[in-house]
């Protein structure tokens, strides 16, 4: 509901601010009052195109800001929170302002927000209507929209979509095995021979480091040899070697018996050192004699090496653990080819199923369509015929159409307004006025199933009078019931049904001329009624009729 509006800045208006109801307002005024200016300032909540002619002061912004009160509005709230939009629970704050030199900013909830998401918020909370902006009902989204709401489909379009999505998700990965497959055959000669070398090099995972540790031995085998020698001659080899030396701590230690403290066991702890020495130093001179220079073993370290380098380099990889998990996909890649054909046939039947269960609940919804539609096209004539529209046809045709996220029809609004005249799309038949007077009648009949937006009339009623206007003024009261209703009108017997009234004057100053609105009291309202009615001479006769309007 469109708690209030502020409007600063803007063409004639220098300040508006002002609050609305639930239920139905109308908004009145003298033609050139500056209805519509009220409007366009709206429009830019909307999303429209923002222009600078309109600033009327250069010394500062035009400042245009709505209060929506939101409840439970949980469409909306879906769509903040995916769009990553500030929500509060109660209330939700649109405001666009314009600066002197041409830019434009757009906020919901205080936040900044690009215009788009502007415009999707506000799509949520705002619909304005007049004869030339109803062009929404001749669109297939829109007149989809309304038979399945009367169909109550809800429950089964949701089911739809689950079925719907699973099989668009099977047919994307059929494609894409199917893609694969043929890219597989395509190479599969030169992948065959990729395998049949990597599988002859018969590598083993470690075998490449292993190979260059034993390269890396035989490439510096004199000086490993010397130093090998070296360590087990220090050991036990050489005059002062560490066993002897050891030896001969044990042997001083014989002598001080009665001096060393027995719980200290030196004795042992040197039979132990001496055990360990002996021990490193016949595993040195063991590893020193196995060690030979044979330039045969080095050669075949060197060849073997080189194969795996240049597969390396061949296939772009660091190392041999990386030609083996190489060798591993192009198995696995052969393997899948091998078997692609039953493998492509079990994806063909899974998407078949996924199609037929899909099909099997949009089938459901295309029945319940046409029942609906049925009804839905009885109801609108017998809703819209009082509006002056006594020879109204209507066909609402639900159509077999490919399968889409919204199921497997096509929904056309077929209208004839004239006798004679054949049924034609309600874009290409009808006049501006007729358009808005079926739009009316179908807020009527859907205002009640679907959440809608509050909704703003703008003379709609237009070219209508007497008996119509009439109807036309009890079927928003109607609607108002529940939704927010305002329109904008110059008839009396529209005005005299809403629970609240605005007039929207002008106002002169010293310097110049500003558009005010202002809500009318119980009593300004038959003033302001008996003005439409007796126009410039307002009699007792004009009053009394306008509060028999009102009473009414």
């Amino acid at each position: 509901m469109l708690e209030s509006l502020h409007i600063s800045n803007y063409a004639l208006i220098d300040l508006i601010d002002i609050r609305f109801h639930s239920g139905f307002n109308v908004i009145t005024g003298e033609t050139g009052a500056g209805k519509s200016i009220i409007l366009g300032a709206l429009s830019l909540i909307l999303g429209g195109r923002a222009d600078t002619r309109v600033v009327s002061n250069p010394q500062a912004k035009s400042v245009i800001e709505a209060v929506f009160t939101v409840g439970e509005y949980s469409a909306l709230k879906e769509y903040c929170l995916e769009a990553d939009i500030e929500w509060d629970d109660d209330r939700c704050i649109l405001r666009r302002e314009i600066a002197p030199a041409g830019r434009s900013r757009a906020f919901v909830n205080d936040s900044p927000v690009p215009l788009a998401k502007l415009q999707s918020v506000a799509m949520h909370l705002i619909d304005i209507h007049s004869q030339h902006q109803n062009q929404l009902l001749s669109t297939p989204e829109f007149q989809l929209k309304i038979i399945d709401t009367l169909a109550g489909n809800g429950s089964r379009l949701q089911e739809y979509a689950k079925r719907y999505n699973a099989l668009r998700e099977a047919i994307r990965q059929l494609k894409v095995m199917r893609a694969k497959v043929e890219r597989n055959r395509e190479d599969e000669e030169f992948t065959r021979f990729q395998l049949e070398q990597l599988e002859e090099l018969n590598l083993q995972p470690g075998e490449q480091a292993e190979l260059e540790r034993e390269r890396e031995v035989m490439s510096n085998l004199a000086v490993i040899k010397n130093a090998l020698g070296r360590a087990a001659g220090a050991l036990s080899n050489d005059g002062d070697n560490a066993l002897s030396l050891v030896q001969s701590a044990m042997d001083a230690c014989e002598e001080l018996d009665g001096v060393i403290n027995p719980g200290d066991k030196i004795s042992e702890r040197l039979e132990s050192v001496k055990i360990e020495l002996n021990d490193i130093a016949s595993t040195l001179t063991d590893l020193n004699e196995n060690l030979s220079a044979d330039p045969g073993e080095l050669m075949m370290i060197e060849d073997r090496l080189n194969s795996i380098y240049s597969l390396c380099h061949k296939h772009h990889v660091d190392n041999g653990d990386a030609l083996i998990s190489l060798r591993d996909k192009l198995r696995m890649r052969l393997m899948d080819l091998d078997n692609s054909d039953e493998l492509l046939k079990d994806m063909e039947r899974d998407a078949r199923r996924a199609k037929a269960l899909a099909k099997e609940i949009a089938m459901e919804i295309s029945e319940a369509r046409k029942v609906e539609a049925k009804r839905f096209g009885e109801r609108l004539r017998e809703v819209a015929m009082p509006l002056g529209m006594k020879n109204l046809q209507c066909d609402i045709q639900v159509l077999p159409a490919d399968m889409t996220a919204t199921g497997m029809d096509s929904v056309q609004f077929m209208f004839a307004f004239n006798k004679n005249q054949p049924l034609m799309p309600v874009g290409a038949t009808a006049s501006g006025g007729e358009i808005s007077r079926l739009m009316l009648s179908v807020k009527s009949i859907i205002a009640s199933r679907m959440q809608l937006p509050s909704i703003i009339f703008d003379e709609i009623d237009t070219g209508v009078s007497g008996d119509v206007a009439n109807r036309m003024g009890e079927m928003m009261r109607e609607i108002s019931a529940n939704i927010q209703v305002t329109a904008i009108t110059h008839l009396p017997q529209v005005a005299s049904k809403g629970n609240h009234q605005y007039r929207v004057y002008k106002e002169d100053d010293e310097h110049s001329t500003h558009t005010r609105i202002a809500q009318l009291s119980d009593e300004e309202r038959v003033g302001a009624i008996a003005a439409m009615l007796g126009g410039a001479t307002i009699d007792e006769t004009a009053m009394a009729a306008a509060r028999s309007l009102l009473a009414n």
